[in-house]
């Protein structure tokens, strides 16, 4: 997983900006300005799909709005003159490589497609004379891949858009092929707008999976049609429900952008709300003190050994499962509290009556809800726990996300399982912001320190796995668990360090840290001029002097 990089200069310079970083590619030094009467030509593909279209569209748009200054002490002054003599690029053509044939399929279809069999690559050639520049594929979805990329080549300078770096080739394609964000709507509800910004932003650098942790103990924000009581007593309020036409916005807009929505319903933990429309499924809610009971409060829990309990979590997860077209469905099986089952009457009953250990009644739960899943063609996804704490008999195909260590991971790959690099130690954006405990003056988040886009940017997904162990890593993610966040704060929290982790497994790990701050700093910039209000890294000062605020300078 080396990266291979065929770069003119010895040192990247500021105003190169893309992120991730494509896996081959070269630049020139010359200049050309993009035209007035720019346009994108498309005649080459039969009765292209809508999405592309649209993301043709939006592509334009940025060309037009982003009107962003080179990152540089000048903010590109000294490139006047170059400009003025610089040829200039009127067309951008798009076409599919020779391997596709027939109607070609959207940008939606693709993004949902078989993990393993989804194709992302793209060439992307921007010649220094002003002749055309291409955009080739093999997929709609790498042609997406391919705009994203082109709309990155560009800054503004006083109402002339121009790259500085003609001619540009790029041969690209991504190392890992599930690259996520995580969003916890349940600890706080976010609006419609904010998760579809956060959609926006994913897609500018490339990532694949909306990591959708929809509900937990403290509220059960999404309307479930044949389950209408759990948002009805569930929710924080009627206004703050995620209802079927919400879905269907979040996902198709996902889609549309080349991202798949993995639902999460964690279960049969973090499910004390659930009690609230239905008391009889639920073992300890609201037991005290909480901390004994679960790992925040409230406590309570899914009754697993019971029948009733088990069929009903079966009939939720098809219920939701169905309104997401994704192959992919997580039922969480993380923070599992024993203590809660060892005092609630009802558990110990069942487990009387029917003979089973407490893991014993977890398998059966645990198949009869996977098996929903897989009859419905959908590939079930579980926390670590699942795999490591407990003897459960698990599909072949069940995907495992590593969160509690990096150092877990060889041991769930040990087991066989496919597994997706999400430690709390590398990529939980809400640790080192302090406990959110109360009458608790000293405390500090679980997961200390602030994890910076530095440190996740320096996390190997392979670190310590043997070849046959590294074949089953199929990316990672970036997570925000949401006790301390809400709308306020989600840009500044996410964005940009959330891109750290879409380039690692893009482009493969082992990049250098100085060459990617300065273009990291353009991601941020560049976010913030098309709406998301992305942080900044360092001072302007340094922004504008790539290099000289290293420790080391």
């Amino acid at each position: 997983m080396t990266r291979i990089f065929l770069v003119v200069a010895t040192v990247i310079s500021a105003a190169y900006a893309l992120w991730p970083l494509p896996t081959d590619f070269s630049t020139g030094t010359a200049a050309l300005t993009l035209a007035s009467d720019f346009d994108i030509d498309i005649s080459a593909i039969p009765n292209p799909p809508q999405d592309l279209l649209d993301a043709i569209s939006r592509t334009k748009g940025y060309l037009q709005t982003d009107q962003l200054e080179a990152l540089v002490v000048d903010r590109g002054a000294s490139y006047n003159q170059s400009l003025q003599n610089a040829s200039s690029l009127v067309s951008l053509v798009l076409s599919y490589d020779s391997g596709v044939a027939g109607e070609p399929t959207s940008i939606s279809e693709e993004a949902i497609d078989d993990i393993d069999s989804r194709v992302e690559g793209y060439t992307l050639t921007v010649p220094e004379d002003g002749s055309a520049a291409t955009i080739k594929a093999n997929s709609t979805l790498g042609l997406f891949r391919g705009l994203t990329t082109f709309g990155q080549l560009w800054y503004d300078l006083n109402n002339t858009t121009y790259t500085i770096e003609a001619p540009i080739a790029i041969t690209d394609s991504p190392v890992f092929p599930y690259r996520g964000f995580m969003l916890d709507t349940a600890r706080n509800y976010f609006p419609v707008s904010d998760i579809l910004r956060t959609l926006d932003a994913m897609s500018w650098v490339k990532m694949t999976t909306f990591h959708w942790h929809m509900v937990d103990s403290q509220s059960f924000p999404l309307e479930v049609p044949e389950f209408p009581e759990l948002s009805l007593n569930g929710a924080y309020g009627p206004s703050l429900v995620y209802s079927t036409n919400d879905v269907q916005t979040i996902v198709s807009y996902a889609n549309a952008r080349g991202i798949d929505v993995l639902p999460e319903i964690d279960t049969p933990g973090h499910t004390a709300i659930i009690a609230q429309a239905y008391p009889e499924h639920v073992a300890c809610p609201g037991a005290t003190p909480w901390a004994t009971y679960a790992n925040e409060p409230p406590a309570g829990q899914l009754r697993f050994a019971n029948a009733n309990t088990t069929n009903f979590t079966a009939s939720l997860i098809s219920s939701v499962s169905a309104r997401f077209p994704g192959k992919y469905f997580s039922t969480g099986g993380d923070e599992l509290n024993t203590e809660c089952y060892a005092i609630d009457e009802s558990t110990q009953a069942d487990l009387n009556t029917t003979g089973k250990t407490l893991e014993q009644a977890l398998d059966t739960f645990t198949q009869t809800v996977q098996s929903v899943l897989e009859d419905s063609g959908k590939t079930p996804v579980v926390w670590e726990e699942m795999v490591l704490d407990f003897n459960l008999t698990l599909s072949n195909n069940t995907i495992v996300m590593v969160w509690i260590s990096s150092a877990d991971a060889a041991a769930v790959a040990d087991k066989g399982f496919r597994l997706v690099q999400a430690p709390s130690d590398y990529f939980y954006l809400d640790c080192g912001a302090g406990g959110w405990v109360g009458a608790n003056p000293s405390g500090n988040s679980w997961c200390d320190p602030f994890k910076t886009w530095q440190y996740a940017y320096s996390f190997d997904p392979v670190a310590n796995l043997t070849d046959a162990q590294a074949k089953l890593v199929i990316g990672g993610e970036h997570l925000l668990w949401t006790e301390q966040s809400h709308a306020s704060n989600l840009d500044s929290i996410v964005w940009p360090r959330a891109a750290a982790s879409a380039e690692l497994f893009w482009s493969g790990p082992g990049g250098n840290i100085s060459e990617a701050l300065p273009r990291l700093h353009d991601v941020a910039f560049r976010m913030t001029q098309r709406g998301v209000g992305a942080i900044a890294l360092q001072p302007l000062w340094c922004a504008l002097r790539p290099g000289v605020c290293d420790l080391t300078a």
